[in-house]
């Protein structure tokens, strides 16, 4: 009678169970996708500025709630306990490896664009100074774009677009040739259309290249998010600090 049973569940039953779990993966990449796009939509003609970072932060308050009524934490996405001294310290010299991942997707992109003279990305978006021109010798917008560079950008952007979407992306394509391919690209792509609205092309193809290198180096860590919080909010704070002290003029 065992025996039968286990052959039924591992011909029969595992296999769907497998499926569904795809399917609820899928599901649900893509509808808290949608449901932080509507948002940010509907906070735009309000808080402009704030939009990405308030939205952002919605979701994952509701991700969260959702994801403890799935009994899945923010541990099995990236966000794990780094329960001794060594595993703290070795978040620098992997974050340096991350920076040099970074480095590597980008300067081909700007050695190209300036070789072929594409203007586009060598100007600074107008919609750069909008958003942030207001830091440039204020210390209180400096002090609030740096709690939000260390909230919703370090922390909330790598929760969202490498600890979740790459995740529950690399469960839904499972048994899919280049599964964890996908996985890494799409995300990449939506987070730089995220950034597309204030920086234009220049931003899609910067922001979606950055998220490249720091997907790849998730799953290279082996879904560790650390590192690639630090240098965000690393590289984050000096391009605030730059921005602050007239620097980047």
């Amino acid at each position: 009678m065992s025996v039968s049973f286990a052959r039924l569940f591992l011909r029969d039953i595992m296999p769907n169970i497998l499926k569904s779990e795809k399917l609820i993966a899928l599901i649900e990449v893509t509808g808290f996708v949608v449901f932080a796009l509507i948002l940010k939509r509907v906070l735009d003609p309000l808080i402009w500025r704030f939009a990405g970072p308030v939205s952002l932060v919605t979701v994952l308050v509701i991700l969260t709630g959702y994801m403890r009524f799935r009994g899945l934490s923010w541990s099995d996405m990236g966000l794990r306990a780094l329960p001794g001294i060594k595993e703290k310290l070795m978040v620098i010299p992997q974050a340096f490896l991350v920076f040099l991942a970074f480095a590597a997707v980008l300067a081909p992109i700007f050695l190209i664009s300036e070789a072929l003279g594409l203007t586009v990305m060598t100007e600074i978006p107008a919609g750069v100074e909008e958003r942030w021109g207001d830091i440039a010798g204020s210390l209180p917008h400096y002090l609030l774009w740096m709690g939000i560079v260390w909230t919703a950008a370090a922390f909330g952007e790598e929760m969202f677009f490498r600890g979740f979407l790459i995740t529950r992306l690399q469960t839904a394509f499972k048994g899919l040739p280049m599964a964890s391919v996908l996985a890494v690209l799409l995300p990449a792509l939506l987070f730089g259309y995220g950034h597309m609205y204030y920086q234009g092309l220049r931003g899609f193809i910067v922001t979606g290249a950055i998220a490249l290198a720091f997907g790849t180096m998730f799953l290279v860590f082996k879904r560790n998010l650390w590192p690639i919080i630090l240098l965000h909010g690393i590289i984050d704070s000096i391009g605030m600090t730059s921005r602050y002290m007239g620097w980047d003029t």
